[in-house]
């Protein structure tokens, strides 16, 4: 096996080491200062364009957003800066999975 083959080899090998460690994280974020139904659509699109965002879900009405990430090209604070920069400045909320953005009744 030639020089170039056990480089190209090589590199796949660490492309597929970092693809594999890569883990996807979810959080959910309060987001108080929405306070209109165009408000979400700033912030999920603020959010968005944050490297590393797989999702991101926001409910105008709970004033929450439920981000999917991949924690090895992002994180929280992140995902919080992006929002503020927008003007909407954000909170983790503890203990509180993707289905309280979906589903209300989960989240009372």
């Amino acid at each position: 096996m030639g020089n170039a083959m056990k480089r190209v080899i090589a590199i796949v090998s660490l492309i597929m080491a970092g693809a594999l460690s890569a883990e996807e994280q979810s959080v959910v974020l309060s987001v108080p200062g929405m306070k209109c139904p165009a408000c979400p659509i700033t912030v999920m699109v603020a959010i968005k364009r944050v490297q590393g965002v797989k999702s991101v879900n926001v409910d105008f009405e709970s004033k929450l957003a439920e981000v999917s990430y991949d924690n090895q090209l992002t994180n929280i604070s992140n995902l919080q800066q992006a929002a503020k920069n927008v003007g909407f400045p954000s909170q983790v909320i503890k203990g509180k999975t993707a289905s309280c953005v979906s589903d209300q009744d989960d989240c009372r």
